[in-house]
């Protein structure tokens, strides 16, 4: 009866739209090692289904161009896992650079050139003045 509850709970998981790959892979593998410990046989390649189909749409190019470059049906978990991760991991380094540009950007409209404050500002100005 465990396994079978097991199993229902392995079917029904999906990953959420905002939800960090490790977060999601996780919780999937989670459930997909308590089933394999109670002799239950779930090979690799049905969890790399279930991961390919249950990934959000922000996957999609990369599930695409993997399917251009390999045959899905014989990639292994642990490569499949590291794509998506090299993925987010560039999307988490593309964005951060993009909030970075965009405080340096912030800071150049503001008047405060590589950081200087406003009193630091006036204080430069005010010399100038004397």
């Amino acid at each position: 009866m465990q396994v079978l509850n097991l199993k229902r709970e392995f079917e029904m998981q999906k990953m959420n739209e905002t939800e960090p790959l490790k977060d999601y892979t996780d919780r999937l593998l989670k459930v997909v090692n308590k089933i394999r410990l109670l002799g239950e046989d779930l090979p690799d390649s049905r969890v790399v289904e279930k991961l390919l189909v249950t990934l959000p749409e922000r996957f999609e190019t990369k599930i695409s161009s993997l399917e251009e470059s390999r045959d899905l049906s014989t990639i292994s978990l642990t490569e499949l896992l590291h794509a998506l991760q090299a993925l987010e991991q560039m999307r988490a380094y593309r964005n951060e650079r993009a909030i970075e540009g965009a405080f340096k950007a912030g800071e150049m409209s503001q008047g405060h050139p590589k950081g200087k404050s406003k009193k630091q500002q006036w204080k430069k100005n005010k010399g100038k003045e004397g």
